[in-house]
């Protein structure tokens, strides 16, 4: 016995990834539905070899219905998910929306599962932040060895974080490199990302911080440990699909960079390519459309007592977003509904 399933959002570049995901990894699914914007209805979707036409969310009844994924912005999901998880449909959602709130669980099921059971506080459950999403899995097992007190990490996230305008916009920027008379100023972005780097994702707060960092320190706590301090720098680059980071954690316990190298090697949802030679390490080309988050160039810090860095890539479309979401829903289904 399967599930009733609502992908909400699904024209988008995550709706999508959601659909494909759930056909890849065979969610047990006995109906599946996608849901879109009444100016959307009727775009044809593809589920695994099935092809679905969008329905209207604005007027979609989710009754019967067992899990909404959510892939839509804060507005519209501040909207439809109350509705749907008091017509008893459990949602889980993508935007940032809910991540914050006390009562409601925010899940990396790598990280966490134990705390999918807050779920039944308001039917609904958050998927963090896409750039917290990669760096959460690799920090748990090292947390878990030898507590880490501090993490600073930069990150390279790629224009897919911005949606479907930011790719757009470094894909038209590009070639207007080459043909001036084609200028394209930015919209999507504060200053021209093709061929470029831009210090800024999300708003600027008080402290000088961006709320994309703000967001990777906040989530970070919530989801491992409330004492790990956490400094981020977020910059956006030219790359169209995968986050890149560059961690450096220091540990209350020494933790030798082979035991740390053989530690990840053994968590989930980990795969670890560290050969100190020319190309012995993943970069965000090569994750596109893997589920893995890739840790390479482990290695001590010597600069303090307890240090180690390495470099973190994924596909942030899959685990940065949707690949967590069907993650959390499987999770739900062997945990709390039990009906696959």
């Amino acid at each position: 016995m399967g599930y009733r399933v609502a992908v909400v959002g699904a024209t988008g570049n995550v709706g999508r990834e959601m659909l494909n995901i759930l056909a890849e990894r065979q969610f047990p699914v006995d109906e599946i539905v996608a849901l879109a914007s009444r100016k959307s209805q009727g775009t044809e979707v593809s589920f695994g070899d099935k092809t679905l036409k969008t329905k209207d969310l604005a007027t979609f009844d989710f009754t019967g219905f067992d899990i909404a994924l959510f892939a839509i912005g804060s507005v519209p999901t501040k909207e439809y998910a109350p509705k749907a998880a008091k017509a008893g449909c459990v949602v889980i959602d993508n935007s940032s929306l809910y991540r914050y709130e006390h009562d409601i669980p925010l899940i990396v099921p790598e990280v966490n599962p134990e705390a999918i059971s807050g779920y039944k506080n308001r039917n609904i459950i958050a998927n963090p932040n896409c750039s917290t999403a990669q760096m959460v899995v690799a920090l748990k097992p090292l947390h878990n060895r030898a507590t880490i007190k501090r993490v600073v990490v930069s990150t390279y996230q790629s224009v897919s974080g911005a949606g479907k305008d930011g790719l757009d916009e470094l894909w038209d920027q590009t070639k207007s490199i080459y043909n001036p008379t084609d200028d394209k100023p930015p919209k999507a972005f504060q200053k021209q990302i093709a061929f470029n780097v831009i210090p800024q994702i999300d708003v600027f707060m008080e402290d000088g911080s961006t709320k994309e960092e703000w967001k990777m320190v906040v989530e970070t706590k919530k989801i491992i440990d409330k004492s790990i301090k956490v400094t981020a720098t977020c910059v956006r680059v030219p790359v169209f699909v995968g986050h890149s980071e560059a961690i450096n954690i220091e540990t209350e316990e020494f933790l030798d960079e082979d035991e740390a190298r053989d530690i990840l090697r053994e968590a989930p949802g980990i795969m670890v390519v560290d050969k100190r030679e020319d190309g012995g390490y993943i970069t965000p080309i090569e994750c596109v459309g893997e589920f893995a988050t890739y840790i390479s160039r482990i290695r001590q810090d010597g600069t303090i007592e307890n240090g180690l860095n390495f470099w973190c890539v994924s596909d942030n479309l899959r685990k940065g977003a949707a690949l967590n979401a069907v993650q959390i829903a499987e999770l739900l289904g062997n945990r709390e509904l039990k009906k696959g």
